[in-house]
């Protein structure tokens, strides 16, 4: 008896097919996927397995479902023979579940190119019309743009059936595809793409100018057959004068063979100059083909062995040093461009210098790449070692500026010690200082900066309370800048000469230093001066202050750049010291050290901040066994965990207002 569908399973799966068909039209019809391919193969493959559990919900659902209703930009023309998509596997254990049940072993492996479909009809050698894949029964009438691409020939030659429908793939080449976006009109994110975007156009002539590229692989409708195997039918292919992928084709009869050809091809990947994403494995005799059909979306005679959507192998051309606002250097890994998972790669991070020895990788080896969702890319392994493979030295100074670079005890990154006079520092470092929990200058954000720094116009804090005086009139004749709006900037660089000592000692970006132990200095020192003095012994004895954070204050100000950068910044402002009184030792929390996790539904984390200090505690940035509360909101992480493990009390946001509100 068939199992029935509670509610839950019925509503999940019909989630599933509007997601489907919603990633198919923006795949199939406009040409701009809004998911990667390993998102939609989870999603198509859950409905699958739910409709393999409840037949009753396969009706119309993705096990019939074929690519996209037809535009209504394009005339619909019906398939005389169903185009139908292949059964995606993903590991040797699914392509053994197929292959073991073959009644002849011997397959035909060919190149699953990624790009988009096509269907183009010969009556008696002349091309007469050409379709995309479109619903699967049928597709868009591009004729005219199919006749554009020189691998899809007009006329037949040698010895062709009266009637064929020739299918195959309409792809563009890496090299197309990075020529085509360098030339100043529309960016595409890959060149799949790039080829479906060109060849579903209405202007034939735009189809004509993307430099498409074709290969032919199967057939539909057929007036007479002379060829008894697929191998045979690509000889044919050829001699009728199309393009195939031969060159790459092999031949197999056993798992082990299989195996081998698909990791031969990963290795080989980046080496083919156009996107692939996996294998095709078609049962070789086409009597035997035909005997075992098809199901409702795809033949049962062949499947799609796809490459892991997530990883591709590629080769480690250089690795560069990127300098970030904080100073930390990261190793970044030049690739040979490839595509994963929908996305061309060229860069990835190594993190460090331990990621790099750890993982034993050298400038020329042949390496696997892995992206996962908006991730940077980043290297997890080595293939295969180069064959002139070089060890990378890392810096011991910093590329940009030339100051030392430090590694902290206890600390894998690596840093400039350059904070205020970096260049690559200068713009992260300047956007922290005009950010609201620093100085809280408006108007003043990243587009200002990066034109006053392109400039020269600012590269230290001080040059911003200089800015008008010495580049007024320049900035008054800039686009966007007017009069009004540069006296409001000045207005507003003007306020902010009066600063409190927390707000500066956040602004300066201490490494390790937030807005919270920003407070915490200001109580303990009551001065700027006291502070940049103090010993790491005496910040050692401050609550709140620990061994990393007290080095970190040392390190910043015994650097002289640092220190002349301040020293012209003191100049130009007024600092009101003392301006952190302690908390209220008669409120309610008096006493009470505080800590803030997660994301509170009607308070900022700045404002819960300041009731909890109005209400005499002292809010810290860590948890530890002197920690009295933590106030925990949604999506909070170690600090809550941590916090139940040591038994320290915990309020939910419910406790919070009961005590504001006492």
């Amino acid at each position: 008896m068939e199992k029935v569908p509670d509610l839950f399973i019925i509503a999940e799966h019909s989630d599933l097919l509007k997601k489907l068909n919603e990633w198919d039209i923006a795949y199939h019809q406009n040409d701009a996927p809004i998911v990667d391919d390993a998102t939609y193969d989870a999603a198509k493959h859950r409905a699958l397995d739910i409709e393999r559990e409840y037949p009753s919900l396969a009706v119309a659902g993705a096990s019939t479902h074929v690519g996209a209703a037809v535009s209504d930009k394009f005339t619909s023309v019906s398939h005389s023979v169903p185009m139908l998509s292949i059964s995606d596997v993903f590991n040797e254990s699914d392509v053994a579940d197929w292959y073991n049940k073959l009644a002849d072993k011997n397959v035909f492996i060919e190149l699953k190119v990624d790009g988009v479909s096509y269907s183009a009809r010969y009556e008696g050698g002349k091309l007469v019309r050409g379709l995309t894949r479109g619903s699967g029964t049928h597709g868009e009438d591009i004729t005219e743009n199919l006749k554009t691409i020189p691998d899809i020939p007009h006329t037949l030659t040698g010895d062709f059936p009266d009637v064929i429908e020739i299918r195959g793939e309409v792809y563009m080449t890496r090299n197309d595809f990075f020529a085509l976006n360098s030339d100043g009109g529309k960016t595409f994110a890959n060149p799949r793409n790039a080829a479906a975007g060109s060849l579903r156009q209405l202007n034939p002539a735009v189809t004509a100018s993307r430099r498409l590229s074709a290969f032919a692989y199967t057939y539909g409708e057929i007036s007479s057959r002379n060829f008894a195997t697929q191998s045979e039918y690509f000889e044919k292919l050829q001699s009728w004068g199309f393009k195939t992928t031969r060159a790459w084709a092999h031949h197999a009869s056993s798992m082990d063979e299989i195996q081998a050809v698909y990791n031969k091809l990963m290795l080989m990947r980046p080496d083919i100059p156009f996107d692939i994403d996996g294998l095709v494995i078609k049962v070789n005799d086409i009597d035997l083909q035909e005997k075992m059909g098809a199901r409702a979306n795809s033949p049962r005679w062949e499947v799609a062995y796809k490459f892991p959507a997530a990883r591709a192998i590629t080769t480690l051309n250089d690795i560069t040093i990127q300098v970030g606002r904080t100073g930390v250097l990261t190793p970044v890994a030049e690739l040979e461009p490839i595509n994963i998972g929908g996305v061309v790669v060229s860069r990835a991070t190594l993190h460090n210098a331990d990621e790099i020895a750890r993982l034993n990788v050298k400038i020329g080896d042949r390496v696997i790449v892995q992206r996962a969702g908006d991730v940077i890319p980043q290297i997890v392994g080595v293939a295969e070692s180069g064959p002139n493979a070089t060890d990378f030295i890392f810096p011991d100074v910093c590329p940009v500026c030339g100051a030392a670079v430090v590694q902290d005890a206890g600390m894998v990154a690596r840093r400039c010690v350059n904070t205020l006079g970096c260049p690559a520092q200068r713009l992260g470092e300047l956007e922290h200082f005009v950010s609201r929990a620093g100085f809280d200058i408006e108007g003043l954000g990243t587009r200002q900066l990066e034109l006053f720094i392109s400039r020269g116009w600012i590269e230290t804090p001080a040059d911003i309370f200089t800015l008008i005086a010495r580049h007024g009139d320049d900035l008054r004749r800039l686009d966007g800048f007017g009069d009004k709006s540069v006296d409001n900037l000045n207005n507003a660089i003007e306020r902010a000469r009066d600063i409190e000592l927390h707000k500066l000692i956040y602004a300066i970006g201490i490494p390790e230093i937030g807005a919270v132990t920003a407070k915490v200095l200001a109580r303990a020192f009551g001065d700027f001066d006291t502070l940049r003095g103090a010993g790491a012994w005496k910040l050692k004895t401050i609550d709140g202050i620990g061994d990393v954070m007290a080095d970190e204050i040392v390190s910043f100000f015994a650097n002289p750049n640092n220190i002349a950068a301040i020293d012209a910044l003191l100049a130009q402002i007024r600092v009101r010291n003392n301006a952190m009184s302690p908390s209220d030792t008669t409120g309610p929390l008096a006493g009470k050290r505080v800590v803030l996790t997660g994301t509170l539904s009607k308070y900022t984390r700045d404002a819960a901040r300041e009731i909890l200090e109005r209400l005499g505690a002292t809010v810290t940035g860590s948890v530890s066994n002197k920690t009295d509360i933590v106030l925990a909101g949604a999506d909070a992480g170690s600090k809550l965990s941590k916090a139940t493990e040591l038994g320290i009390t915990i309020w939910g946001e419910d406790d919070f207002e009961n005590v504001i509100n006492a």
